[in-house]
């Protein structure tokens, strides 16, 4: 029968929640659900076990017998058998339940015991008391239960950890042989750790189920391969060229001042005595409706609006309306907008998009350095997209685009980097994925980001000032 949650919101001892879940698990699907750390991956498989307090919404069709694998099923375990120590009442050395009876007591299928126990080589454990197993020896143990309890529903949470090598590599092949006998749900962190017989994928976050993916949907799953990477890897951000270094800024001074600044179009007035200061290292959320001056505020920083000469505005240690060329404010910026990315409409390859942010160009059209194609690559890495680095940048998909000219403008660490809706015209997917990279760039670098959306609730994480227009 169809595993069903329909706008299931449960809550968990340590205040945790699932908020709004709805998903189904059919007959012969095998799913995976995936996420950062906290972000509900264990809570959502737990609850296939019965666990946690329902506050609304409902689940139906939960198997009776249902094996769980995980480390708090073990914790719980070893808690049982802690509980049952009456040494200090009875002054007697307590030696626990022994491997043997944890094993087979209460065991549905004895036949599929023995033959873990064997292929585990647990034999010499089976006298031992369980609770002075090592982790990895009472995580077997665990397994062994779960496989031999002739489960309708198998929960696998991070199974694979804690297991030697030739543990994990006796499972991994083990475990295709049940796909066509019981349905799994894994918790995995690793993308490179599903199994061939999984068929869909779940992904958590903030404890919301927010994308559910075919695994035969090549396009969706490529997509949530990156969105992981980037949530998960601990992949730097690239270090910059020494032989293109932008010049040092004085860092006691901001990187820009407005100075009531207005904007005034014959009787019209878009902004009126703005004041705005960003320092170095401080991100920025700029949002506010259409038409609030958004675009307009940010062409004054970058020299692009006529009235930048008319206001008191200095950028990067220069007064506007002295004689600096605009080439001298641009070096210190880069910028990624919707209107970029219909300009870039070159054929080039995806190293070489990345490698154009040294030039400022459109394409490349210079010879570049050994050193340029190897930090190129390395922010390939970090988008998820190594092995990639000769496809044509025409032929990406939209969001694919939109990460590779983020990772163009930064590829110089640009003191000051503006992002004018990096996420408009993408699907909730792609979204979060740049966002991932924003929040990457935001925690790996010296570079000021000025965040531009239209929703100031949608916050990303270290950016921790907001500028909102009317």
């Amino acid at each position: 029968m169809t595993i069903r949650l329909d706008d299931f919101t449960v809550q968990f001892d340590q205040g945790f929640q699932l908020s709004h879940i709805n998903w189904q698990i059919e007959p012969g699907q095998h799913w995976v659900i995936t996420g950062t750390n906290g972000a509900g991956k264990s809570a959502l498989s737990a609850v296939l076990a019965g666990a946690g307090d329902r506050l609304s919404g409902s689940i139906d069709n939960l198997p009776e017998r249902v094996g769980v694998v995980s480390f708090e099923a073990q914790a719980e375990l070893i808690a049982a058998e802690l509980k049952k120590d009456d040494a200090d009442i009875l002054d007697v050395i307590s030696e626990g339940t022994p491997v043997r009876e944890i094993i087979f007591d209460d065991c549905a299928n004895p036949e599929t015991a023995c033959d873990l126990i064997a292929r585990f080589e647990l034999d010499y454990l089976l006298d031992r008391a369980f609770r002075k197993l090592s982790t990895g020896e009472s995580r077997k143990v665990i397994l062994i239960r779960a496989l031999a309890s002739n489960p309708d529903l198998l929960v696998l949470d991070e199974v694979f950890e804690g297991l030697d090598a030739a543990t994990l590599s006796m499972l991994e092949q083990y475990l295709p042989t049940l796909a066509n006998r019981v349905t799994m749900v894994m918790v995995l962190n690793r993308f490179d750790q599903i199994p061939e017989f999984i068929s869909h994928v779940a992904y958590v976050e903030h404890g919301e189920l927010l994308h559910q993916v075919r695994r035969n949907d090549e396009k969706s799953y490529a997509e949530l391969y990156q969105l992981l990477h980037l949530k998960t890897t601990h992949l730097d951000v690239p270090p910059i060229d020494p032989d293109t270094e932008i010049p040092q800024l004085d860092s006691q001074q901001p990187l820009v001042r407005l100075n009531g600044i207005s904007i005034k179009y014959g009787d019209f007035t878009l902004l009126d005595k703005l004041d705005w200061c960003i320092e170095a290292n401080q991100h920025w959320q700029l949002s506010g409706p259409n038409g609030s001056g958004k675009t307009a505020l940010l062409s004054l920083i970058t020299g692009d609006h006529p009235q930048c000469y008319v206001n008191d505005i200095v950028v990067f240690g220069y007064q506007r309306g002295n004689g600096e060329s605009i080439w001298q404010i641009k070096q210190f910026i880069g910028y990624v907008s919707t209107a970029l990315q219909w300009e870039y409409r070159v054929g080039t390859s995806l190293r070489n998009v990345i490698i154009s942010g040294f030039y400022d160009s459109i394409g490349l059209y210079s010879k570049c350095t050994d050193k340029q194609r190897q930090i190129a690559d390395q922010w390939l890495a970090l988008l998820g997209m190594r092995g990639r680095s000769d496809q044509p940048f025409n032929k990406l998909s939209y969001g694919d685009q939109r990460l590779l000219l983020i990772a163009r403008a930064m590829v110089k660490h640009p003191p000051l980097l503006i992002l004018d809706e990096p996420c408009l015209g993408l699907d909730d997917m792609n979204r979060q994925l740049v966002l991932a990279l924003i929040e990457k760039i935001c925690a790996g670098s010296e570079t000021s980001v000025i965040y531009v959306n239209h929703h100031p609730e949608d916050c990303i994480k270290g950016i921790d000032n907001y500028l909102a227009l009317k």
